[in-house]
């Protein structure tokens, strides 16, 4: 048996470790979501938690562990006469961000269903997690699908599995735990209000901190039995200090006072909905408990609103998740009335887990991780811009980073055909969900019966079977599987050009505002994006292909111009992007977004070498839109020419709005469809 990281040997984590805490003492609060860049002990402190929770009672035999005192009276292996079970540890099951439909929520065995009338049942890992931990790693790259079966178990408490009328529910009642780096795609702002508590983790700037860090995981590596004997007592200590706060929580007090601190609080920060007051006013209650008290304090609502609201707050999808403390304290002073603690650090006081009190446990300035400030990344995205711009040949000089206008909501762009991709929003595709097509035979197990060509497969057989009574003979060969269309998410590869050409200062701002609003559009319908500029000499990958629109606006942002206009190179460095990842996923369909004004300058014959590079594409049949910026009185039309040597259409800056574009979906699929 493997031995987990000890919880309290963590180093720098107090608000996550803090989050988890207040979840296991009152899992009615909802989970909690992890957000952090990759290597700060997010898996670690999620897989040390099990080992702290509490043995739980269940009865003998029972695969959905059904509590003996008050079993479950819909449990598919009961019924259950209420009496004493058997004691086993709190389970930790993990979801695959690869699991299928059937593996979370169970299957059902429709044959025996369908002949037979019996619900043979195989329970999912939601039934696994029943009265435990449900860990999800990477929950923002998990199907929609799968999310939201995992958010309304957790909601309800239950699982419901439906199966062509044929139903089976069993409880489903855990402790649910994502992790995400932000880095790789962010949740959607529905699912983000299904957790209860948000935490942003960060690695420590202090040395002292990461030093210890370093030093506890090479000891526990060495030795983990030996580890974690060391933190035994620690560990013992705050198990007792959870059995504690569980009994004492029914007798916690939430007063009118705290009450209206919590609404007003949610009113001034714009959150919508009254899951925000449902789940601060849980926290807040929890974190008394915590504390070993029976009336919630102010401090407790303010503990409660930084854990519970920077995920709800309305914001932009670029804006980074947060709260304005200041904001928080003034609306706190202004519907005050709550009893507050004089020295909430004292007996009974403070919400903090005792972690980390080994005699080499070192403090930072405010004794939490990540105090010191970071640097600032728009000074190094200027300085990293102008080292990039050095010994480039003039063609308007390097001009420094201009603002976007604002985003407008721009008409769908979509691939031509019929896809398989990923679920998303944008692309029409062969979906898991959506409308029924068709039917065929399955590939593998069953998931979505078409029942009229299942009947309509056996029918001829059921006298060579020996029917004799009302029931339908079915066989394995005679069930088939609905095809469904939905839509797809695409691979949106953006070819920025950056150049002289382009560096007039309204003008720049009023294509990267073009440019943000695309990118908002794919963050709505789940695609990936990928930045691919181009000036001077050549062209670079500003972003390689993510599912973090967060980064790629970013890196937008930050964009400089200037020098000559390499357009050739950016369509050839756009073809070997979409060449490694239709090696890494075959399935996503990418659609090539080029802003340009068409221009292309530097080296012997530019334009023609462009065009070339823009057949490249159109002989690959990569859906393609042009975006046309070129302005002024006299136009070229050089977009227009690119357009179709890609085999696309093309859009200007002003027909992009969805307000003023007419039929540009359908000239590129006609384009493409002429070309094919």
């Amino acid at each position: 048996m493997s031995t987990h990281f000890p919880f309290t040997a963590v180093v720098g984590q107090q608000d996550l470790q803090l989050a988890l805490l207040l979840n296991s003492v009152a899992p009615n609060i909802g989970g909690v979501l992890v957000r952090g860049e990759k290597g700060t002990a997010k898996s670690t402190a999620v897989r040390a938690l099990s080992a702290l929770l509490p043995e739980v009672d269940v009865v003998s035999g029972c695969r959905f562990s059904c509590a003996p005192e008050s079993p479950d009276p819909a449990c598919p292996d009961g019924p259950h006469e209420p009496g004493s079970g058997v004691p086993r540890d709190a389970r930790m099951v993990e979801l695959p961000v690869g699991a299928s439909e059937d593996r979370l929520v169970g299957a059902l065995d429709i044959e025996r269903a369908l002949a037979e009338g019996v619900k043979a049942f195989e329970p999912g890992l939601l039934a696994d997690a029943h009265r435990g931990i449900l860990y999800v790693d990477e929950v923002n790259l998990l199907h929609d699908h799968l999310v939201d079966l995992l958010l309304d178990a957790a909601a309800m408490g239950a699982s419901y599995v439906e199966r062509e009328g044929v139903s089976v529910r069993h409880a489903a009642r855990f402790l649910l735990v994502g992790t995400m780096n932000p880095e790789e795609g962010e949740l959607r702002p529905q699912l983000l209000d299904r957790f209860g508590l948000t935490v942003e983790v960060a690695a420590s700037r202090e040395t002292d901190q990461r030093v210890e860090v370093v030093r506890r995981r090479l000891a526990y590596d060495d030795d983990p039995a030996g580890f974690a004997a060391k933190w035994a007592d620690e560990e013992d200590a705050l198990r007792a200090r959870i059995v504690a706060a569980r009994a004492l929580l029914p007798e916690v007090r939430l007063g009118d006072s705290a009450l209206r601190q919590i609404a007003a609080t949610c009113a001034a920060f714009e959150v919508d909905g009254m899951r925000a007051d449902i789940v601060m006013a849980r926290t807040a209650t929890a974190l008394a408990a915590w504390a070993g008290r029976t009336d919630v304090l102010a401090e407790d609502v303010r503990q409660s609103a930084l854990l519970a609201l920077p995920h709800r707050r309305r914001r932009n999808p670029f804006d980074a998740p947060g709260l304005d403390e200041d904001k928080l304290d003034d609306t706190l002073e202004q519907n005050g009335g709550a009893d507050d603690d004089p020295d909430p650090d004292g007996p009974g006081g403070g919400g903090r887990p005792p972690q980390g009190d080994g005699p080499d446990t070192p403090q930072g300035p405010e004794g939490e991780a990540g105090d010191a400030p970071a640097p600032s990344v728009p000074e190094q995205g200027q300085e990293q811009g102008r080292e990039q711009g050095q010994g480039q040949p003039s063609g308007g000089g390097e001009r420094q980073p201009v603002g976007a206008t604002e985003p407008f909501r721009t008409k769908m762009l979509s691939v031509p055909g019929l896809g398989e991709g990923a679920a998303g929003r944008r692309s029409r595709a062969r979906t898991e969900h959506g409308r029924t097509t068709g039917a065929r035979r399955p590939q593998g197990a069953l998931t979505k019966l078409h029942l009229a060509a299942t009947v309509q497969a056996a029918a001829p057989h059921q006298r060579s079977r020996g029917r004799s009574g009302r029931g339908l003979v079915v066989r394995r060969d005679d069930l088939r599987q609905a095809t469904r269309e939905g839509r797809e998410g695409n691979l949106v590869l953006f070819v920025v050009d950056a150049s002289g050409s382009m560096a007039a200062r309204q003008r720049m701002s009023a294509v990267k505002g073009a440019v943000l609003s695309l990118l908002l559009d794919a963050y709505q319908r789940r695609d990936k994006v990928g930045l691919i500029t181009f000036r001077g000499r050549d062209a670079e990958v500003a972003l390689p292909p993510t599912s973090s629109v967060d980064a790629a606006a970013a890196r937008l942002e930050l964009l400089p111009t200037g020098g000559r206009t390499p357009l050739a190179a950016g369509l050839l460095k756009a073809h070997e992007v979409l060449r490694v990842e239709r090696l890494r996923d075959p399935s996503r369909r990418p659609l090539l977004v080029v802003v340009t004004d068409g221009r292309a300058t530097g080296g012997p014959d530019p334009v023609a070498l462009a065009s070339r590079a823009a057949r490249l594409h159109e002989a690959q049949g990569i859906a393609s839109v042009v975006v046309d910026c070129e302005s002024g009185p006299v136009r070229l039309g050089l977009a227009g020419s690119l357009a179709r040597d890609l085999g696309g259409g093309a859009v200007t800056l002003e027909e992009l709005r969805a307000d003023s574009i007419a039929g540009l979906v359908k000239d590129v699929q006609e384009t493409n469809r002429r070309a094919a």
